[in-house]
């Protein structure tokens, strides 16, 4: 059964898998491209539905950030099934845009036909397709030549390029997901366990620490101790003692930008001989989390358990599948 043909829900996230499995296998080209063209213009519907939320005066007395989220739901529901439906018709032309071939188009056009090399779009499919595979070669190349290192990144990444603070995990994922994929390469990780960490101690980019002269760009909270040279902040934190929660005034590291977070956070757990086993079984997500946390990475008893929750949850991989797919569209576009 072909995904245009299954009907999905907001909280199916295999939609892109799919649509990778499409490009490594020899598919039929027109059968690809419809299965793409729907999920551009189920991504075109949930922008127009978002623009029109965002439109009303104020928000109703009985909206709450949990009814929000429901109604996010639905409206995302909703466009998959218009698309599904092809109520709207943009599939159809986005469809022609790509340079696939629609079922009927003699007849509708008194019965002229045209080759696919007459069609000067149809050159889009093998850079779309291209583009999607690169999804898949993300985790499977060699340390080596995977990326480029995360202290070259950071120059390329100045503070500007960033939001300081992120509303949603969404846009916090969206923002950070490469950085984690460079750093979870450089360590063998899996990216989701570095992401799901960082969301953990910045609540999803919404309390990273900072002061008066602006964030902190720490986004594992590591403490500055003896070792550090840099800048620091001093923030009081929960911590817990003999399992008892105190607050104690803690120094912590600053940087000046993501970029610069990820790389210390790669040099902090490669430096310090303690976190040896977890780097042993860093291709153990589950694992992983578990020796950061015998090591002493935080204090938390809940620690390794509340990583997991956040790994194996919706909003992780709901924020993940749609990063991916903006970066396949502004790939796209960028061509």
């Amino acid at each position: 059964m072909t995904m245009a043909t299954t009907r999905h829900t907001t909280l199916d996230f295999q939609g892109l898998n799919q649509l990778r499995a499409a490009a490594n296998e020899t598919a039929p080209a027109d059968q690809t491209l419809r299965q793409v063209a729907a999920q551009f213009e189920s991504l075109f519907v949930g922008i127009m539905l978002k623009s029109m939320r965002q439109a009303q005066l104020a928000d109703g007395i009985f909206d709450s950030q949990h009814s929000n989220t429901y109604r996010e739901m639905a409206d995302q529901q909703l466009a998959m099934d218009l698309s599904a439906s092809g109520g709207l018709g943009l599939q159809d032309m986005i469809l022609r845009q790509l340079g696939g071939e629609m079922a009927g188009t003699g007849s509708a056009l008194g019965g002229q036909t045209f080759s696919a090399d007459s069609i000067q779009t149809r050159s889009v499919l093998p850079r779309l397709l291209d583009r999607v595979k690169e999804l898949n070669a993300v985790a499977t190349q060699p340390e080596s030549d995977s990326t480029q290192s995360l202290n070259e990144e950071a120059s390329r990444h100045p503070n500007d390029t960033l939001p300081t603070h992120f509303s949603t995990p969404a846009e916090f994922v969206r923002h950070l997901w490469p950085l984690a994929e460079q750093a979870a390469a450089e360590i063998g990780a899996a990216p989701e366990a570095i992401m799901a960490q960082a969301a953990l101690e910045t609540g999803w980019g919404k309390h990273i620490l900072s002061d008066r002269q602006g964030s902190s760009f720490n986004l594992f909270n590591i403490k500055a101790d003896s070792r550090w040279q840099g800048e620091s902040t001093g923030k009081n934190v929960l911590e817990f003692i003999n399992g008892r929660p105190v607050q104690q005034a803690s120094a912590f590291r600053r940087y000046d930008n993501f970029a610069d977070s990820f790389a210390d956070y790669v040099d902090f757990l490669q430096q310090n001989p303690r976190y040896q086993s977890a780097l042993n079984h860093a291709d153990n997500p589950h694992q992983f989390v578990e020796k950061l946390h015998q090591a002493g990475y935080a204090t938390d008893p809940q620690y390794a358990s509340k990583l997991k929750r956040i790994m194996q949850g919706d909003t992780l991989a709901q924020s993940v599948e749609a990063s991916d797919f903006m970066r396949v569209t502004q790939s796209i576009r960028n061509n």
